[in-house]
């Protein structure tokens, strides 16, 4: 299949969730960022980003059924005191739908915007067809003015068959050779892949067509650029890059946008090392791992085995996620395990 539908309808979701988001940073204050149970935090970007997308997919791709699985969920804006957070979500998402003709005579409610939301309630799994969310992804990033990215991917019988991410603070030109506070013009990057089609970049801003992106040919291990999340040091990411004879200091940007970076030739490698007990959410990875793969590259766990997005809203996978060239991809995989072996003589 083609999925030129459904294509169609996720970049339009996207770009409209992305429009949202830059509404909402411009003006975001430290006040304005909410805790979950869980005490990660929550912006009305993240609400209003995932209602967006919501009512995008479902208008767009009528009468199909809408399968949403999504990190957001309504409780704490159902609850006494939320309601004028909830307002200020339901405004945001009523002008950025109001901006595109064909949405600007709908009217929404605070109710269709929680049931919006609450859409994204689907567990996924190995059957049928499912969208997978993230609304805003590195919502920390995002409330510091850096990196973040909206990340959609269609999952068909378990497997990822469509990516489209949009990180809206991405310069257009490398990432690496940047500053992160994307204080410059250029920014503002579209993604898309479909599986067997190759993956494309297009400017968020403009008509400008979508260019073709492939993953970078160095071999020179020296000289490898690696990117990890922008937390606390993992000690084992500098073990392997020691290993693999790495000069440079590692780039840390948050979110899927390394998943873009590296699509586009940023950098040959993406470490995600977590502790212990740690499960990852398919909505982390299931686009950029698309986006990634169909620029040539290579998703896998420590084992080299490639994720598992069709066990629910977890990835099934070993400890480890590496993303990097398919030419890398053996010294890589060795440095890993020599380095997860000494790791557990020490422990």
């Amino acid at each position: 299949m083609s999925y030129e539908k459904e294509l169609a309808a996720a970049k339009k979701a996207v770009a409209l969730a992305a429009r949202l988001s830059q509404e909402v940073q411009k003006t975001l204050l430290q006040s304005q960022v909410w805790k979950k149970s869980d005490r990660s935090p929550v912006t009305a970007a993240d609400y209003g980003s995932q209602a967006v997308v919501s009512l995008v997919l479902e208008r767009e791709l009528q009468p199909e059924k809408l399968s949403l699985v999504a990190e957001e969920e309504t409780g704490d804006l159902r609850k006494q005191g939320s309601e004028v957070f909830l307002e200020g979500i339901t405004k945001l998402v009523k002008d950025t739908l109001a901006s595109e003709e064909l949405y600007a005579a709908s009217s929404l409610s605070t109710d269709d915007v929680l049931n919006a939301i609450d859409c994204g309630k689907s567990e996924g799994g190995c059957s049928g067809c499912h969208w997978v969310l993230d609304p805003i992804d590195g919502t920390k990033g995002f409330v510091r003015g850096e990196q973040y990215a909206v990340g959609l991917a269609l999952l068909v019988e378990g497997k990822v068959v469509l990516g489209v991410m949009a990180c809206p603070n991405l310069p257009l030109a490398s990432a690496v050779c940047e500053t992160d506070k994307s204080s410059h013009a250029n920014v503002g990057c579209l993604f898309f892949a479909t599986r067997g089609s190759g993956a494309y970049v297009q400017p968020l801003k403009g008509n400008s067509p979508p260019q073709k992106v492939r993953v970078s040919s160095n071999e020179n291990l020296e000289e490898a650029k690696f990117l990890e999340s922008y937390h606390k040091p993992i000690p084992i990411h500098g073990t392997i890059a020691k290993k693999l004879g790495i000069k440079a200091l590692p780039v840390r940007i948050d979110s899927q946008a390394k998943y873009a970076a590296l699509s586009r030739g940023d950098a040959e490698i993406y470490l995600r090392f977590t502790l212990n007990g740690y499960r990852e959410y398919i909505w982390d990875h299931a686009a950029g791992s698309i986006i990634t793969t169909e620029a040539g590259g290579v998703v896998c766990d420590a084992t080299g085995k490639s994720l598992d997005f069709s066990k629910g809203k977890y990835l099934a996978h070993k400890t480890g996620i590496i993303v990097t060239t398919k030419k890398l991809k053996p010294w890589i995989l060795k440095a890993v395990r020599e380095s997860m072996e000494e790791e557990y003589l020490y422990l």
